[in-house]
């Protein structure tokens, strides 16, 4: 039975969610195993213990990776771009090194169908895979372009849902490189971690489409007007890997009134049963 490498990096704010993502995902890609990597500099050990917990009963090999030393103290920070934002970047400095290709998702997805394919995906010459939102606001893609002076970049990639080529990153990505970078540029990050990943490495990304992997849930209606109405909801209940629940709203939120809210709270409801 094949196995898919998955990596997550959050703090203690987002244990219920990161529950949620993984029911979804185990619930939607049948007859896998899942060995998941959670990157994290601490973490309340009652939450430790209930994700532990979870993962047993789901069948699920759960590691986790503990960052031991400060490696962003020049990055900006915020409570909605917390420190673990950063760690994604690294993780390739603290998978095993049997590791050789892992999906990196945040916390705010939901998987809603079989997620093999991308796993399955050939990157050998690239670092990453990642989608692009240019299609939904081509006109905030050229602005942050422009930004980070990223002129022959072909998109601006949402780091949200990234394959990653282990081998490839622990031979190119140095740490020293990317606190230079962000000590330099530090007043320019408005997307912290995106920006440094799509200034740096834009052009060894392979562009997945955001439709199935990285599907921005606040932009339905766009979704199906681009798509001349085939992206509507029977096709994304049909075809959407990853809804990405992106922005300040969130669907575990009481007032939130989303399209796809009903949908997330009744898997959230799920796996609380667990």
């Amino acid at each position: 039975m094949e196995t898919i490498n998955l990596l997550f990096s959050i703090d203690d704010r987002f244990a219920k969610q990161l529950k949620t993502l993984l029911f979804s995902i185990k619930l939607n890609t049948p007859n896998k195993e899942f060995h998941i990597f959670i990157l994290q500099k601490k973490m309340h050990q009652q939450n430790k213990n209930e994700i532990q917990k979870f993962c047993n009963f789901l069948d699920i090999k759960c590691n986790w990776l503990v960052i031991k030393k400060e490696k962003f103290h020049h990055a900006p920070k915020t409570k909605r771009y917390p420190e673990a934002i950063y760690y994604r970047l690294l993780a390739q400095n603290y998978l095993p090194k049997e590791i050789e290709k892992i999906i990196y998702l945040d916390a705010d997805i939901l998987c809603i169908n079989d997620l093999s394919k991308l796993f399955q995906l050939d990157i050998d010459d690239y670092l990453y895979a990642a989608a692009s939102h240019s299609q939904l606001t081509n006109f905030t893609n050229v602005v942050n372009k422009v930004r980070l002076k990223m002129y022959e970049a072909e998109e601006y990639y949402n780091s949200g849902v990234l394959l990653i080529n282990v081998p490839k990153a622990r031979q190119e990505i140095k740490s020293n490189e990317l606190e230079k970078f962000v000590e330099k540029n530090s007043a320019a990050l408005l997307l912290p971690d995106q920006d440094i990943l799509n200034s740096l490495y834009a052009s060894e990304i392979y562009s997945l489409p955001d439709q199935v992997y990285n599907y921005d849930a606040r932009k339905s209606l766009i979704y199906e007007m681009i798509s001349s109405g085939v992206w509507d909801l029977d096709w994304v209940i049909k075809h959407t890997v990853f809804l990405h629940f992106c922005g300040r709203d969130k669907p575990w939120k009481k007032d939130y009134r989303s399209k796809f809210a009903l949908l997330y709270k009744h898997y959230a409801h799920l796996a609380a049963q667990i």
